[in-house]
């Protein structure tokens, strides 16, 4: 039993990381070299790009029998740009630091590969239920994506490990972890995104292959 247990968590992490949008399928790389700078930005894109995701794939699934073949997509881009539109008011509403530190992405979740990519690969097939599990997991794996390269860039290009309240942009905590002056300013600029990117697809596409081919124990 234990041993389903295990393969089971195990079937569940390698799923997350495989099949995790930016650096498992190269969805919404724009983004996430954009807005990885801190913390913050990458909770706030996380979070916004969740909540777009779940509704517009519950929103899909409800009008998917009613929505003719030749319109389909033309409905599904005025769904997620309606939910786009309300998520950027919301946080110019209540988090204008953060809205003003993501900028123009916020709008760009509108032409996100993920969103779309769901809506027509997944909710458009799908109950609203599984359309919804659908959006959660993989706006949750996109999010962790986005935590993962900003840990990397603030930490290496700062040296601190920060996070603000977005709200009243008050700071929570900052832990120095690198002393000042060997910090590496190169991972706060746009080259910095991309080696991180790049070092962290590179680990997961060598993980998926080692599942792909996975080695036999005793030689055999």
């Amino acid at each position: 039993m234990s041993e389903k247990n295990e393969e089971k968590k195990l079937s569940f992490f390698s799923k997350m990381l495989v099949e995790n949008p930016v650096f498992g399928l190269y969805l919404g790389i724009c983004s996430t070299l954009a807005i990885t700078t801190t913390i913050n930005n990458a909770l706030g894109m996380g979070v916004a790009v969740i909540f777009v995701l779940v509704l517009s794939n519950i929103l899909v699934s409800a009008v998917r029998n009613i929505t003719p073949e030749d319109i389909h997509i033309p409905v599904y881009i005025v769904i997620i740009a309606s939910l786009v539109t309300i998520t950027g008011m919301l946080i110019q509403a209540f988090t204008p630091s953060l809205y003003s530190a993501l900028g123009a992405f916020i709008d760009l979740i509108v032409v996100n590969c993920i969103i779309l990519g769901r809506a027509e690969a997944f909710a458009s097939k799908n109950t609203i239920a599984a359309s919804a599990k659908d959006g959660l997991s993989m706006g949750f794996s996109y999010t962790l994506g986005l935590l993962a390269m900003s840990l990397i860039r603030q930490i290496l290009g700062t040296g601190m490990l920060s996070l603000n309240n977005p709200f009243s942009n008050a700071e929570i905590f900052a832990i120095r972890l690198i002393p000042e002056g060997f910090e590496i300013p190169l991972f706060t600029t746009q080259m910095g995104a991309f080696l991180t990117f790049a070092c962290i697809a590179a680990a997961i596409s060598a993980y998926k292959n080692a599942l792909e081919n996975p080695s036999k124990k005793g030689g055999k």
